[in-house]
């Protein structure tokens, strides 16, 4: 038998009871959001109209290192918290590799995924200062799984506006979400001023989350005692997510071990950045230097090819402008990407990092993507949604690495979800149906030139 159990849960007095907000450690901070009106620096109260006012201040906080998890939903995360973190012994086996390969496991609740974790947050703070009515946007449907989940533990009701392409192929996402009385829309659409002025522009479009962000935002600004909440990229919801790296590096520090390399699937950033929190932490601080590696599509290589740039976060053009990694507010992916992380930009927090080179980046190709899935799947047993399989893929690469360099490095990667709703992409990888799309550079072109053009900052 292993010395090591193949799997370690912390106890329930174990589990953090504050998230780590890295910004309170960065060298430098990121740029600030800008106002679209005045192109000035946004106050929390410029977004009291759009999220909660205790949200608002999260999402501008810089100082506070730790901040206290509410006892409210410290219950509702103990329903399925802490996570396991998992040795991948049969993954190692197989691969005739000297690494350890460790991976902290997010899909052990209904919603399926990590996203729960900020879902939960941001419903709490909004039954607390007395909204009625959320809005929101969903790529593949974790987000707006994991929020309707929240939405029904709070008594909230959900407006969810679901990429049109994953709600089309995705039916039983949409139907787990009416389970929760989510009202879920189909996006860009007919209900909403922006989804009219993308649809007149370009019918036949399968939709962004950059037009669903647009659609959300505008259906809460014109509902009453209605506030719009996002599922990723935002500083607040990396804050949440911070939870996960938290409870792996507890869960690694009792089984006496360190990761050198930490591999996160990356698309707006909530579950990369929660994943690395504590290990970027003792890289900033100077106490460790692990390898810390974001793993995205070649269909929307928003890291690896985008622009460091002020954008708008949603093809309307209406929200607060943020200097990230970006393909233009107007890039839609392919309609036949079926691995997630869909987002045109990058949070304002791994931009920087990514930047100012304390992490790297690299993009995968589909088919590669789903080739790791299906043999993680054979080998450990958890079918692994899509996006997961981004950081498996990168995770087997480095393993392979070790193998013939002869090192015995130890690797951790986020298993973000479980793929049981993403049956279609699986039975088109497995027909060999399944196509790869790397955009052009006259592509992505495109969209750079959609690029705002702000005097002094940025021409």
């Amino acid at each position: 038998m292993p010395k090591i159990p193949h799997r370690l849960y912390l106890t329930e007095d174990q589990m953090p009871r504050q998230w780590y907000n890295l910004r309170a450690d960065m060298k430098e901070q990121p740029d600030p959001m800008l106002n679209p009106q005045t192109l000035k620096p946004v106050t929390e109260q410029d977004l009291y109209p759009i999220f909660c006012e205790e949200l608002a201040h999260q999402e501008l906080d810089e100082t506070n290192r730790y901040i206290d998890i509410p006892e409210e939903i410290l219950e509702e995360y103990m329903i399925y918290r802490p996570s396991p973190l998992i040795r991948a012994y049969n993954l190692e086996k197989s691969l005739d590799t000297p690494a350890k390969i460790y991976y902290k496991f997010e899909g052990n609740n209904t919603s399926g995924s990590h996203k729960l974790n900020s879902a939960i947050a941001q419903a709490y703070y909004a039954k607390k200062q007395g909204i009625k009515r959320l809005t929101t946007e969903t790529g593949a449907g974790q987000w707006g799984t994991a929020l309707a989940e929240a939405c029904s533990y709070f008594g909230l009701e959900l407006d969810v506006f679901q990429v049109k392409c994953s709600y089309e192929q995705k039916p039983f996402r949409r139907a787990i979400m009416e389970v929760f009385d989510a009202n879920v829309t189909p996006s860009p659409s007919m209900t909403t001023e922006a989804g009219r002025k993308i649809l007149a522009e370009n019918p036949d479009t399968t939709g962004s989350l950059g037009c669903a962000i647009s659609e959300a935002v505008e259906k809460a600004l014109t509902t009453e005692s209605c506030r719009y909440v996002l599922g990723s990229v935002l500083n607040q919801v990396l804050l949440h997510q911070s939870i996960i790296g938290l409870e792996s590096k507890t869960a690694m520090e009792i089984l006496g071990e360190y990761p050198d390399i930490v591999i996160g699937c990356a698309g707006g950033g909530s579950n990369l950045g929660g994943l690395i929190a504590p290990f970027m932490q003792d890289k900033l601080t100077g106490k460790a230097n692990p390898k810390i590696l974001a793993v995205e599509p070649a269909s929307c290589p928003s890291l690896t090819r985008g622009k460091y740039a002020y954008d708008f976060c949603d093809t309307g053009k209406v929200t607060p402008l943020a200097r990230m990694y970006t393909l233009g507010a107007g890039f839609i992916p392919a309609a036949n990407h079926a691995g997630g992380l869909r987002y045109h930009g990058m949070s304002p927090i791994l931009s920087k990092l990514y930047h100012d080179g304390y992490m790297q980046a690299i993009s995968v190709q589909q088919t590669d993507v789903f080739d790791a899935a299906v043999y993680f799947a054979q080998k450990e047993t958890i079918l692994p949604a899509p996006e997961s399989a981004h950081a498996i893929r990168a995770a087997i690469d480095e393993a392979i690495k070790c193998r013939e360099a002869g090192e015995a490095k130890t690797i951790l990667f986020g298993l973000t979800g479980t793929g049981y709703f993403d049956m279609t992409a699986y039975s088109s990888h497995r027909a060999k149906t399944m196509q790869n799309y790397i955009p052009t550079d006259e592509e992505l072109e495109k969209g750079f030139k959609s690029l705002p053009k702000i005097k002094g900052i940025q021409k």
